[in-house]
């Protein structure tokens, strides 16, 4: 070969040095040296180019390319070099044979932007995108006689965006529309089937227990009820399921299944191949141990398996898992609702049915008490009067509290009616107000009623406009403490209002939105009486909407809150019933303005003494001194009456901290006092006597209408002497009264020279009836121990385990694992061990939420098994404080004391909850 003609293929690379190597005589173009000056200017363009670049020249459309298209064809190269371009793309000649016939016919370019080719050049039928470009080239005389192709592969961005655009169509899918598992899979599986192309079919599957269940597949009518199993035993998933990687899968390893053909026969691509092979892939969930399922997809004939196909993969996998945990979780919270919903009415059903029952046993109590209190012929006599009256007042609260509970039980099921009458609004509005007068002046506040005559008649149920205005005055009475409350009543072209406003506390901004919640009650606001429902506003609210209105508050704390009930005339003009009104009216404004007057009762604030003339014998308690705490003034009339017959010198305060005051100025020598109180509660109180060294050995006897093992407990821990559940007998309340003054005295006798400093003693509380522990009377720091009876369970000779864990909310779980491991490989029915590990799992939350300040950050539990007894002990190091308010679940200790004997131990050095069950009858 001549100098000229290696010059010729000089600076064209790889591709340069092969062509220059090449025996052109033995090709159609011949001979380097006889080759025109076009094609030689023509090949020296395309070797200079980086761009991909063809040149076909002659009849037989000779190839000659660079290097950057020669990584294009693949394996095609180096034998293209000089062979015709048609035997080489024999795959795709029938897509670019007519771009290049028109090139050389009309010597016009033309440019094809993604233009789909087949080809063959990595051993398959590939699918692949070019975008193309076809010149004409000349020769010296100007005739066409070739072609100059310029392409570039843009196969990765073609099947990115399409793959992209499946994965963006399936995140639709999970924003949680499509609330059923089963339809949001019928759904993923209807978007894959629309882009067969990169998923030429799919199955998912999802895990229920030890089951991988079919929920949906696509692919194509070619046999899936006999290629795919529709369940998978996950302990035994037989032959089909391995071959197709489903119990791999499921563990969390990607598994990649071959010889797909032969089980499942589907063309897929753009050329209709079969499909060879296919991918098993976990679908994620939150444990990494366990995949919520399987998604099983064929792989296209047309594209390699490369990194970005397996990618692509792994992305749809997580898509379909995030649409079917949603899925899920809106199933779950359907469901939760649906229970709730049921419950609610489950319970609103027994509010209303306990209600009606309550109303029988009412009527016996009210209406011979009413008898009693007038029969002239036969007058009680003083004593009984008051006995009777304060029976009377009391029943009749109890019957209003019953109205209340149905009026809203109804109000909640959507049987409330309202039996509209056309009433003079104005008149009963102020009747109604001037029921409060006398109870709101003597609380020392000014009662303003402005209710001028409206223009016309107003068509409403006057029942529910009296629980209305009822619960409005009663509200502001009790949060309003110096000013004046004002009732107004006014109307425009649009409404009707009434105005209650108050010069009372006011309540916050952020319990505004909450105020008509039922049950709601801002927590710390000062008030008269803690007593009530929480149902006042909510029932407000409900009944204003049910006579087709609404009410609005507006409040500034220290300042005072209106409340405005608005009703449209279009309401007020409604058709009115006709037949004579309901009988009762005023009833329920009167009991109202009643039970206000007993907030307003104030104390007497002497002492009262004993009737040296009656009661029992004189003993050595005579004469001693009870403070009593309550906020209901019937209550402290009667604790008194009690108390005093006894031969002790009572006073009675309305508070805590009006007990405090007491306290300081004489010290009495034991305080009853109940929790629900305004200004102080009975717990807080009980803190500061506790941390105070001068009162900390004061006797203190709670009384309380929160009954159960948590109110008991927060009580005792706190260190109160004594807790006693109203409704109580008098017997019992005075014969612990009497065991409480006693025990207190025994100890002054004992250690006359610090019962005032010494540290309090908080007793164990009882959590259950069952035998009781080992007797703890704490001394100073060092507990006396009463010596324990032989253990006759020989506990520790069957197991004897302990762990110690951080004093962390996540601990339980931890602990829960531990114990199930080490109790299952033993012969513990299951029933036992999960009440045994529901009971110690609230005994942890117990120790991690309580302990104060602890000596060390951990909680120790031991497991100790005999021959027919469990038991499980929990320890803290810290000192019990009461659970805050949003921790309280308030089912603990009766959780624990349903599923075990359950014993607690308190002292300085920490609490111990001992957990025991019994496996077998006891022989004795």
């Amino acid at each position: 070969m001549t100098r000229p003609s290696i010059d010729l293929f000089s600076g064209g690379g790889d591709t340069g040095r092969l062509m220059a190597e090449l025996d052109w005589a033995h090709t159609p173009l011949g001979p380097v040296s006889g080759w025109p000056q076009s094609l030689r200017a023509a090949v020296r363009l395309v070797l200079s180019s980086r761009y991909p670049m063809l040149l076909l020249w002659g009849d037989d459309l000779s190839q000659l390319y660079n290097d950057a298209y020669s990584t294009l064809i693949g394996d095609k190269h180096p034998a293209a070099l000089g062979n015709d371009v048609r035997v080489t793309l024999a795959e795709g000649w029938d897509v670019l044979a007519p771009l290049i016939e028109q090139a050389m016919a009309t010597g016009v370019a033309s440019w094809v932007p993604a233009l789909q080719l087949l080809l063959e050049r990595a051993g398959y039928r590939e699918e692949a995108y070019f975008s193309v470009s076809h010149a004409p080239a000349r020769d010296d005389d100007g005739r066409t006689v070739g072609v100059f192709t310029v392409c570039s592969e843009v196969t990765e961005q073609v099947v990115g965006e399409r793959r992209l655009r499946l994965l963006r169509d399936l995140s639709v899918l999970g924003d949680g529309r499509t609330v059923d598992v089963d339809a949001t899979a019928a759904r993923l599986i209807g978007t894959i089937d629309s882009h067969p192309l990169d998923v030429p079919f799919a199955a998912i599957y999802l895990r229920d227990g030890a089951v991988l269940r079919r929920l949906a597949c696509t692919g194509g009518d070619q046999g899936h009820e006999g290629a795919l199993p529709d369940t998978v035993e996950l302990a035994d998933p037989g032959p089909v399921a391995y071959a197709w990687g489903l119990p791999d899968a499921a563990e969390g390893r990607p598994t990649p299944v071959s010889d797909v053909a032969a089980r499942l026969p589907l063309p897929a691509g753009p050329w209709g191949d079969l499909v060879h092979t296919a991918l098993a892939l976990p679908l994620p969930s939150g444990d990494e141990d366990q995949p919520l399922g399987v998604l099983l997809a064929g792989v296209s004939p047309s594209r390699g398996l490369d990194e970005a196909y397996r990618s692509f993969d792994q992305l749809l996998a997580q898509q379909i898992s995030v649409a079917l945990r949603n899925a899920q979780e809106h199933e779950e919270e359907r469901r939760r609702v649906e229970a709730l919903a049921e419950l609610d009415r489950v319970k609103t059903d027994f509010f209303a049915n306990v209600s009606h029952e309550f109303r029988t046993p009412l009527t016996l109590m009210l209406g011979p008490l009413a008898d009693a209190l007038s029969d002239a012929t036969a007058p009680l006599a003083p004593v009984q009067r008051e006995r009777a009256e304060t029976a009377w007042r009391n029943a009749t609260r109890l019957l209003t509290l019953v109205n209340s509970l149905l009026t809203f039980s109804s109000l909640e099921a959507g049987r409330a009616r309202s039996d509209a009458r056309a009433v003079d609004l104005s008149a009963l509005t102020a009747e109604l107000a001037g029921v409060f007068r006398a109870a709101v002046e003597r609380a020392g506040l000014t009662l303003e009623v402005a209710c001028p005559p409206l223009p016309r008649p107003v068509t409403i149920d006057p029942v529910n406009w009296e629980r209305i205005v009822t619960n409005l005055l009663s509200n502001a009475l009790k949060y309003t403490f110096i000013g004046r409350i004002r009732v107004t009543l006014d109307a425009d072209d649009e409404e009707v209002r009434l105005t209650v406003a108050d010069t009372g506390i006011g309540i916050a901004d952020q319990d505004l939105p909450k105020l008509f919640e039922r049950f709601h009650r801002v927590r710390g606001a000062r008030s008269r009486s803690h007593e009530g429902t929480g149902i006042g506003l909510a029932l407000v609210h409900e009944l204003a909407r049910l006579e087709g209105g609404e009410v609005r508050v507006a409040s500034r704390v220290g300042e005072g809150t209106t409340f405005t009930v608005a009703l449209p005339w279009s309401a007020a003009r409604r058709t009115a019933l006709t037949g004579p009104p309901v009988d009762g009216r005023g009833d329920a404004a009167r009991a109202a303005a009643e039970e206000a007057m007993g907030w307003l009762a104030e104390p007497d604030s002497s002492v009262t003494e004993p009737d040296r003339t009656s009661g029992p014998p004189v003993d050595e308690l005579a004469g001693s001194r009870i403070l009593v705490a309550d906020d209901n003034s019937d209550m402290r009339a009667y604790l008194s009456r009690l108390l005093t017959g006894q031969g002790w010198r009572v006073r009675t305060v309305t508070d805590g901290r009006q007990a405090l005051d007491e306290i300081g100025r004489e010290r009495p020598d034991l305080l009853l006092t109940d929790v629900m109180m305004p200004v102080l509660d009975g717990f807080d109180l009980l803190r500061r006597l506790r941390a105070d060294p001068a009162t900390r050995a004061l006797p203190v006897l709670v009384l309380s209408a929160r009954a159960g093992g948590e109110a008991s407990v927060e009580g005792l821990s706190l260190g109160a002497d004594d807790y006693l559940v109203k409704p109580f007998a008098a017997a019992e309340l005075i014969a612990r009264i009497r065991a409480a003054i006693r025990r207190a005295r025994v100890r002054t006798a004992a250690s006359p020279a610090t019962v005032d400093a010494a540290p309090a003693t908080t007793r164990p509380a009882a959590v259950t009836d069952a035998a009781p522990a080992p007797a703890v009377e704490p001394v100073g720091d060092v507990p006396v121990v009463a010596q324990a009876p032989a253990d006759r369970h020989r506990l520790g000779d069957v197991l004897d385990v302990g762990w110690a864990y951080p004093s962390v909310p996540t601990s339980a779980a931890v602990m829960r694992r531990d114990v199930r491991r080490a109790l299952g490989d033993l012969d513990v029915d299951p029933d036992v061990l999960e009440d045994l590990l529901l009971a110690a799992s609230e005994a942890m939350n117990n120790a991690v939420e309580h302990a104060q300040r602890p000596s060390r950050p951990e909680v120790r539990v031991r497991v100790q098994v005999g021959v027919d007894l469990v038991r499980i002990s929990v320890r803290d190091f810290g000192t019990w404080r009461d659970r805050r308010p949003a921790m309280d679940r308030g089912r603990g200790a009766l959780l624990m004391n349903a599923y075990g004997d359950v014993r607690l131990v308190s002292t300085v050095e920490g609490t111990t909850v001992t957990i025991e069950r019994r496996l077998a009858a006891d022989p004795a």
